[in-house]
């Protein structure tokens, strides 16, 4: 009997489009495991992805976080304006 698999979907959203890709992976695999296998990193200008903004269903995670079957891997870009200030220049 072969070894028990997840299926996943990384997902990173750009400024003009989102990239997306669904993949199997052994269960007890990681964040980070699942974004190697996606080749997102590949596919990102820059092809950086920072440990910070990464998550599950809109919550934060680390890289090592272990993932279960159906779970949504979000890579998220740099803020363009903190929302401190965001909210400050609305306010004026």
């Amino acid at each position: 009997m072969g070894e028990a698999t997840i299926r996943v979907e990384v997902i990173c959203a750009g400024p003009e489009r989102a990239l997306r890709r669904r993949i199997d992976l052994a269960q007890g695999a990681t964040v980070a495991q699942a974004i190697a296998a996606s080749g997102m990193a590949e596919a990102l200008p820059g092809g950086t992805i920072s440990s910070e903004r990464l998550g599950l269903f809109s919550r934060k995670v680390a890289p090592d976080h272990v993932l279960r079957d159906g779970d949504r891997v979000e890579i998220y870009r740099p803020l363009l304006l903190d929302p401190m200030e965001a909210r400050r220049r609305r306010a004026r």
